[in-house]
């Protein structure tokens, strides 16, 4: 079972950084990430999404790798391509795995305009260690939303806060 963390932040660049940070660990196998997408409330008022994944460009190319296969079989490889191209694309544009996008825009419409949330759909994570890791993009700023049960989100919160107490005391030992 997955679980779901939306968190806060100032800009959507420190969300993407956050993102990038949390893409690192899981290369060192300390989280398992299902899908991490940004949300951003822009000035105007409009939400935009920034998914990790290019749905449709994943389809054009697997359409078109199907089509010129068939294509090959009715001596019409590049035909095949093209059709098959064109109709995994328009199925990639319409596939929406991971978060869902309408919860994601409607968490956005309630973010003030130039902030942004990152969601993350996590399989599995060693919270301690990612949560340290995160302490230096604000990551205990402001949890919006969780599926966790109310005692992990506790403590979610908690190693969040210690995570971020940490960060601030090892910077100020730095600045003096």
């Amino acid at each position: 079972m997955s679980d779901l963390a939306a968190i806060a932040y100032r800009d959507v660049g420190t969300a993407e950084q956050a993102r990038e940070k949390l893409f690192e660990l899981q290369k060192q196998g300390l989280i398992s990430i299902r899908d991490a997408a940004i949300v951003e409330a822009q000035p105007d008022g409009k939400v935009k999404l920034h998914q990790a994944r290019n749905m449709t460009g994943a389809g054009a190319a697997g359409g078109a790798l199907w089509g010129g296969l068939i294509g090959l079989l009715f001596f019409a490889p590049f035909l095949g391509m093209a059709l098959g191209a064109a109709g995994g694309a328009v199925a990639g544009k319409f596939t929406d795995v991971g978060v869902d996008d309408g919860f994601m825009k409607k968490v956005g419409s309630e973010l003030r305009p130039g902030t942004a949330a990152l969601f993350v759909l996590v399989d599995q994570v060693t919270i301690d260690k990612v949560a340290t890791e995160l302490a230096q993009y604000q990551f205990g700023g402001k949890i919006l939303h969780t599926s966790l049960s109310t005692e992990a989100e506790q403590h979610l919160r908690d190693v969040s806060q210690r995570a971020q107490d940490a960060a601030r005391a090892q910077g100020a030992r730095a600045a003096g």
